[in-house]
């Protein structure tokens, strides 16, 4: 999300505040209670545990070990007093439903489902640390926590943040666990950030990352019988260093940062496993040749071993579907599996083929036995029928129209409360009609990608970005290793069609190892697009690296109208943010968004206009796709289409889901009309001109027209040749008339000689439209370049200008080819691709320019001789004029 406006400074618009969270009742009724999509949800995402047939695969059931010979825990107490939380600030639907009996109890690993296994969820002992503590081995620890909520959350039962903690808690390992050379391994989904385990005092396995998964072979740890203790260290100090946390503030402020989450915040559990066994299924689809290729990984004693791979089609009501392939090969080698007439994976029709794979060892016993899924799906880049870049799902145009998703919950911050509600805010996805899902700057658990792929939705994965800030090497190396962690745990996923390594420049280094690791990631997984950096219009950016497959601007409210390359497709990243208040259902008492409403009619009045430029934004700019802020609201963002309780539909979710079907249906480009461009009137005169000759009055002429400017807060000047304008930073000249038709070609030039040249934004010549002007030729205190801009949009010179010197400027817009042009001095130094224009609606001014509706941007500095154009001049008529 934007810091700030598309052409301001990030810190214009960010203070900093101490969070203060504001309790709601928890008898306060929700006036419109969330919607359900009923028997379309699969059992599995009701929380239901149910049995499961070894090899079956993740969509038909959830396992859970036989509880005769599951871990149980030894040791602690069974004081539940905390829960259910009945007092929580902002409760959602699920707050309640959860205790310690039922903390998380499904299945955490779709795409690797084993029949033994024992949730570790539930109460563990916790107490904060100090940097440098001994392991607490053997030690009760003073405070109880319900695994896997963050300790930040109210449901953890901690509510608080500690920058070093101990878990601890002890379980019986079933003898049925240790025969025939089993193994023992022990699961984390996410600790956040760096975690130690030890098992009965020996170290097991150390990580460092928030959102990656990692497991440990504990079986050489156990003791012969009785209560195993495992003991867990982990330290989160979030903002105060480096490492990367996407929106997690230590302390969160009243705009765009939030609560924190530390700690243990997916599930923990433990399984029985041959020593030789399959660790990770690696899958990717082909839709030309119909295939699979997966690699099934596997534990050192499986080298040597073979994998058999059974394709089947989805199964119906338990049963197994029919045989759609086989293939046998050598564990640790990529099997390709042909599926004959595949029933290919899309989001009206997210068909999955289930997969049972079996591991034999050397001597040809299976040993292993895991269950699976899978999409045939593809996703890429072709010219559309309108021949620009277009991204394509399954070699057909697609338009991936999305909401910004952030998965934060008032009562379990990191961590959805249950499984149901996991799965509710991406089943709202399909109910308003969206097809895609930004993830934004947070990874999800693994079972919210199953649901996004048993739904429909395709997923933009951002990398959670560090501080914004340019970071040291060390961290730089971290967010590098995270990032590719990243990559390689998620790429099977079939509704991941996307990573997006930066946002807005935040955590950014370098415009050269942005581009480095854009193709990194991309030679790291070929099938995906690479959207390099989301919003490299915005904020912290360092520029456009030129990699990737997409070209990526944010813009509030916009839409932004980025246009495709020669080699890129182009999207909206963020725009929208449309807000509404709802009292008793928001976490502060106030909140803020973008664009404030008054009520749900203009409301959803706003998101549907909006939603219709998206479509002209398409089919006359050749965007792929849009993402909207925001799918929920977020502690003081209050621009969701959902109070952040989950509470009240803030919008009319039948309009909305009708505007989002038609953008879907028409944003291919196939009906776009080429522009037509009025000549303009020939010559280099131009249509009106201001030499500011006169010397004195509150009137400059216009020398060829009749919109004669009324001076406000302006003295008179030597001028390059004659008399010039001069401005202290308050002053304008208003000709009162709209003198620019900005839906077609003009030109403008101007004499223009700075006071100063420091980070605040100064326009020379402007027009107005009610809220944002229609351009700015202006100097760019962000870049602190001369720049030819719309708000979202800047052709920049390539040096800083020199406060004292006149600088002749000419900002050029050609509605034909979409291009917005700045020359200095008579050379063209810069140019834009943006296809529409703001419409105008108030008068050209010379001096200062407009944004929200206010007057801003004022010139401290002098002008003379500024000329206005119905047409785009040329390269050489641009020379002749600034040398005459």
């Amino acid at each position: 999300m934007s810091l700030a406006r598309s052409h301001r400074s990030p810190s214009d618009a960010q203070p900093a505040r101490q969070s203060t969270r504001r309790r709601v009742s928890p008898s306060a009724s929700p006036t419109v209670r969330r919607r359900r999509l009923g028997a379309a949800v699969l059992a599995i995402a009701t929380g239901a545990v149910l049995a499961v047939v070894p090899g079956t695969s993740a969509p038909a059931a959830t396992p859970q070990a036989n509880q005769a010979e599951a871990p149980s825990a030894t040791g602690q107490s069974t004081d539940q007093a905390t829960w259910p939380v009945t007092d929580a600030h902002l409760p959602t639907p699920w707050t309640e439903e959860v205790t310690p009996d039922n903390a998380l109890p499904e299945y955490p690993r779709p795409q690797l489902v084993r029949d033994r296994w024992a949730n570790l969820n539930g109460l563990w002992e916790f107490a904060g640390a100090a940097e440098g503590e001994a392991p607490p081995f053997g030690q009760t620890l003073a405070e109880e926590i319900l695994v896997p909520y963050p300790t930040e959350s109210e449901l953890s039962g901690i509510d608080r943040h500690e920058d070093h903690m101990w878990y601890r808690r002890t379980v019986e390992v079933p003898a049925s666990w240790r025969t025939g050379g089993q193994r023992t391994v022990l699961n984390f989904g996410a600790v956040d950030h760096t975690a130690t385990v030890w098992v009965n005092g020996r170290e097991v396995a150390h990580h460092e990352g928030g959102y990656g998964r990692f497991s440990a072979d504990v079986t050489d740890a156990l003791t012969a019988s009785g209560p195993q203790e495992v003991l867990v260290g982990v330290t989160d100090r979030t903002d105060a260093t480096w490492q990367p946390v996407g929106k997690q503030r230590n302390v969160p402020d009243r705009g765009i940062f939030y609560e924190g989450a530390s700690g243990i915040w997916q599930t923990v559990w433990m399984e029985p496993v041959a020593a030789a066994h399959a660790t990770r299924l690696d899958m990717t689809t082909d839709v030309d040749t119909s295939t699979i290729a997966l690699t099934v990984e596997g534990s050192a004693a499986a080298d040597g071993g073979t994998a058999e791979v059974v394709v089947r089609h989805e199964s119906t009501a338990g049963t197994k579907g029919r045989l759609a392939a086989r293939a046998t090969g050598a564990v640790g080698d990529e099997l390709s599996v042909r599926v004959p007439g595949a029933h290919l994976w899309t989001p009206d029709d997210p068909y999955l083929y289930d997969l049972e794979v079996r591991v034999r060892d050397a001597r040809g016993k299976v040993v292993d036995t895991v269950g699976s899924y899978v999409g045939m799906r593809e996703i890429g880049i072709a010219p559309g029928e309108d021949g620009r870049n277009r991204v394509t799902l399954n070699g057909e145009v697609v338009f991936l129209l999305s909401t910004l998703d952030q998965g934060y919950w008032p009562d379990g911050i990191y961590t959805a409360p249950t499984d149901e509600a996991l799965a509710f805010d991406l089943e709202q996805h399909k109910e308003l009609g969206f097809n895609t899902v930004r993830k934004h700057i947070k990874v999800e658990p693994d079972r919210w990608f199953y649901h996004a792929d048993r739904l429909g939705l395709l997923v933009w994965q951002d990398m959670p970005s560090m501080k914004t800030g340019r970071p040291p090497v060390e961290a730089q190396e971290r967010f590098e290793r995270e990032l590719h962690e990243i990559v390689d745990q998620n790429k099977s996923w079939t509704s991941v069609i996307g990573w997006v390594p930066f946002n807005e420049g935040w955590g950014e280094w370098s415009q050269e190892a942005t581009g480095r690791i854009a193709r990194e990631v991309k030679a790291q997984d070929p099938t995906r697009l690479v959207n390099a950096h989301s919003g490299v219009n915005c904020c912290d950016s360092l520029g456009d690296s030129g990699a990737g497959d997409i070209i990526d601007w944010h813009q509030y409210v916009g839409p932004a109208q980025p246009v495709p390359d020669a080699t890129r497709a182009s999207i909206d990243g963020e725009h929208g943010g449309f807000g509404l208040e709802v009292d008793g259902h928001m976490w502060f008492e106030d909140g803020h968004a973008y664009e404030m409403t008054p009520d749900v009619a203009t409301l959803t009045r706003r998101y549907v206009e909006n939603t219709q430029d998206v479509l002209t934004s398409a089919q006359q700019c050749g965007i792929s796709g849009s993402i909207y802020t925001q799918i929920t609201d977020v502690e003081h963002e209050v621009n969701g289409f959902l109070t952040y309780d989950r509470q009240v539909e803030k919008m009319d979710f039948g309009q909305v889901r009708e505007v989002n079907d038609a953008v879907i249906a028409g944003a291919d480009g196939s009906g776009a009309e080429p522009p037509v461009v009025d000549p303009g009137t020939p010559g280099p005169t131009g249509v009106h001109a201001w030499g500011f000759d006169e010397g004195s009055g509150t009137v400059a002429a216009d020398g060829v027209g009749d919109a004669d400017a009324t001076l406000t807060g302006t003295t008179w000047a030597d001028g390059v040749a004659g008399g010039a304008l001069s401005f202290d930073g308050s002053g304008e000249a208003d000709t009162g008339q709209t003198l620019v038709r900005t839906d077609g070609s003009y030109s403008v030039s101007a004499w223009a000689r700075l006071d100063v040249a420091d980070g605040g934004f100064q326009t020379v010549v402007s027009q107005d439209t009610g809220a944002n002007s229609a351009f700015f030729l202006q100097y760019s205190g962000q870049d602190q370049r001369w720049a030819m801009s719309f708000v979202g949009a800047r052709a920049l010179s390539p040096e800083k200008p020199e406060p004292g010197r006149w600088y002749h400027l000419t900002g050029v817009r050609d509605a034909a080819t979409g291009e917005l042009s700045l020359y200095v001095d008579g050379e063209r130094v810069a140019t834009k691709d943006v296809c529409t224009a703001p419409e105008t609606q108030g008068p050209l001014v010379i001096g200062r320019g407009q944004y929200g509706g206010n007057e801003v941007d004022h010139l401290r500095g002098d002008v003379d001789d500024v000329r206005v154009f119905d047409r785009a001049l040329s390269a050489a008529e641009v020379a002749e004029l600034a040398a005459g």
